[in-house]
C-alpha cells in the first residue's frame, strides 16, 4: 500500500472556491494532513505574489510547504523563505511572440515587476489582475516595456477561437518553447520544458520521495502533466472532460470539498470528511 508523502493541487476552480476563497473543511483536512507529515504543494499559473496569501492561510512556512508559480517556471521553498528554481522566457522570443499575437488577432500580456503588461488591455487581461491582485500596465509600446526577461506571456481571446491558436502556434514554437492552456482563454507561453510536473519533479527529490508518493489535484490542461505524473492524479468534478479522462479518479467539484473528501479517502481510508462538527 502506498503511503502518500505530498500533494499538489492547482488554485483556481480547484483548490479554491468560485468566490476566491479556500473553505473550511479543506482547510482544515490540508493542515491536518500537514500535521500527520505530508507536504503540501501549491501549483499554479498565478504569479508567485498571487498564491502566497493562500500559503500562508495553510501555515505552509510552518510545515515545510512549497510554491510552485507560472505553471513550473518558479519554485519557492516556503520555510526557507527562498526561491529554488527559476526559468525566464529568453528575452529574443518577445518580439517574435507579440509579431504572433498581432497576426493571430489575439491580446497579448506578460509580467514586469509587480505589474501586467499590455498593449491593449481588455476583459481577459482584467480577470489575470483580479485573480493576482496586480495592477495593469498599458503601454503603446510593447516590445520596449518588457525591458527584462520575464516568467511567461499570456495570449488572451474567446476559448474557441484561442484553442485554434493554441493548436497553430503548439506546431509552430511546440520544438522552442512550452505553450498550454490554464483557463480556457488563457494561452500560456514559457521556456521549453516547463510544466508543473517537472516542478514537482524537483521538489520531490529535494524531499527525498518518489513520484507515486505524490497526490496532485487539477481541472485544467495546464494541470495535465503534474496529473499524469503523479502516483495518484486526480481531477476535480467541475474539471474539463478530456482532463477527467486522463486522471486516476475525479473527485467532487471545487465547490464541494472536493480535495478533502478525495483526501479522506485515499490518505486517512475514510469516506466522510469528519474535521468540521
Amino acid at each position: 500500500m502506498i503511503e502518500y508523502k505530498a500533494v499538489a493541487m492547482d488554485l483556481d476552480d480547484t483548490l479554491l472556491t468560485s468566490d476566491l476563497q479556500i473553505s473550511e473543511e479543506t482547510k482544515q483536512t490540508l493542515l491536518q494532513c500537514q500535521k500527520d507529515g505530508m507536504h503540501v504543494i501549491l501549483a499554479s499559473g498565478r504569479p508567485i505574489y498571487a498564491i502566497e496569501k493562500y500559503a500562508k492561510e495553510l501555515e505552509l512556512e510552518k510545515y515545510g510547504g512549497y510554491i510552485v508559480g507560472f505553471n513550473g517556471a518558479a519554485v519557492r521553498d516556503c520555510k526557507a523563505k527562498r526561491m529554488i528554481m527559476q526559468r525566464n522566457l529568453p528575452m529574443e522570443y518577445i518580439k517574435m511572440l507579440y509579431n504572433l499575437s498581432v497576426e493571430n488577432g489575439v491580446y497579448i500580456h506578460t509580467y514586469v515587476g509587480d505589474e501586467i503588461v499590455t498593449p491593449q488591455n481588455n476583459q481577459y487581461t482584467e480577470v489575470e489582475g483580479e485573480l493576482t491582485g496586480m495592477p495593469i500596465r498599458e503601454t503603446e509600446d510593447f516590445v520596449k516595456a518588457v525591458n527584462q526577461e520575464v516568467v511567461k506571456v499570456l495570449m488572451l481571446e474567446n476559448p474557441e477561437y484561442l484553442r485554434n491558436v493554441y493548436e497553430k502556434l503548439s506546431h509552430e514554437l511546440g520544438d522552442k518553447l512550452s505553450l498550454t492552456i490554464s483557463k480556457p482563454y488563457f494561452l500560456e507561453i514559457m521556456d521549453k520544458g516547463i510544466e508543473k510536473s517537472a516542478a514537482l519533479l524537483h521538489i520531490c527529490n529535494k524531499l527525498g520521495i518518489k513520484t507515486e508518493q505524490l497526490i496532485a489535484f487539477g481541472d485544467s490542461y495546464n494541470d495535465l502533466s503534474m496529473l499524469t505524473a503523479a502516483g495518484l492524479g486526480i481531477a476535480m468534478g467541475n474539471a474539463r472532460e478530456d482532463v477527467k479522462k486522463q486522471s486516476d479518479y475525479v473527485t467532487d467539484g471545487n465547490n464541494e470539498d472536493g480535495i478533502a473528501k478525495a483526501l479522506w479517502r485515499f490518505v486517512y481510508k475514510e469516506t466522510q470528511c469528519s474535521l468540521i462538527a
